[in-house]
């Protein structure tokens, strides 16, 4: 299996050792952590698989506890908390030799009638089409790419594109408002279970959001001056989607402070259709501090 978005269907099939208990692998690479929005994704699996089928998931509320070790399976323990007759609840503990390294509250509802209406998007922005990807973007500045990112691309299950060229130098952020915005698209197909694509998107929600808070402080690529972990995370699941088909992803950072930064995005289709809103809260530590 050599797809990374195979490999992420794969990481998502989460094992049921138990009534209500399932475990997760948790790869071996090179980070001081597991990923977070991995984490979030399998735990939204073991909720969704106590479920009834017909109730897709409108709401989650987690908090990132203790870092995870890269290597090590994971453990969601899922109480049953209501089977109502519109919407179902479920909390879920993820325990990792022993600790608890996170938790999950998510709501499931019954998909029924109503009133629509939506803000339009903030601004008009390239087709994903016209952008180039990270990877591309990377190798331009760099004249080639090092072996380390090499390998972080092979493995990368979304292609993301950011919307606004990446800034390298300092110079380049000075007065660059905290706003990001980046198309994203699994690599290859996800398969057709709701599910699968709910929490594919889960995982990729962790991946950028936090880039809005850090753009006025330092370049995204390059040297970090800061150590940066996620500490919760909210997601509402306005519309079905695909996770495999280009979404936009806009970005925005209203205030930092306290060795805190808070970040709100938006994920919209190609039609421009609000599909789903993100709010996350990372920790900033100045390195040597």
């Amino acid at each position: 299996m050599t797809n990374p978005a195979e490999k992420l269907v794969d990481l998502l099939d989460l094992e049921q050792i138990e009534v209500n208990i399932f475990r997760g692998r948790s790869p071996q690479e090179s980070l001081q952590r597991v990923f977070g929005g991995q984490v979030a994704g399998q735990a939204l699996v073991a909720a969704g698989r106590t479920t009834e089928g017909d109730r897709p998931v409108h709401s989650l509320h987690a908090y990132f506890l203790r870092p995870g070790r890269p290597g090590v399976p994971i453990v969601y323990q899922v109480e049953r908390v209501r089977d109502g007759r519109s919407f179902t609840t479920r909390r879920v503990v993820a325990v990792q030799q022993g600790r608890t390294i996170f938790n999950l509250t998510a709501s499931f509802h019954k998909p029924e009638p109503g009133f629509e209406h939506q803000l339009p998007i903030s601004r008009a922005v390239p087709a994903p089409e016209d952008l180039p990807t990270v990877t591309e973007e990377v190798r331009e500045h760099l004249g080639g790419l090092p072996e380390a990112l090499e390998r972080m691309a092979r493995r990368q299950p979304f292609d993301i594109r950011y919307v606004d060229r990446l800034r390298w130098k300092p110079e380049e952020i000075e007065g660059a408002e905290p706003r990001s915005a980046v198309w994203m698209r699994a690599v290859g197909p996800l398969g057709d279970d709701p599910l699968v694509h709910t929490c594919a998107l889960t995982y990729a929600s962790d991946m950028t959001l936090l880039d809005a808070v850090r753009i006025p402080i330092e370049p995204l690529w390059g040297p970090r001056g800061f150590d940066m972990a996620s500490l919760d995370h909210a997601m509402w699941f306005h519309r079905p989607f695909r996770a495999d088909e280009w979404f936009l992803y806009d970005q925005e950072s209203p205030i930092a402070t306290g060795a805190r930064g808070l970040a709100r995005g938006r994920i919209y289709d190609r039609e421009g259709r609000l599909l789903v809103s993100v709010v996350q809260e990372g920790l900033f530590r100045k390195l040597g501090d």
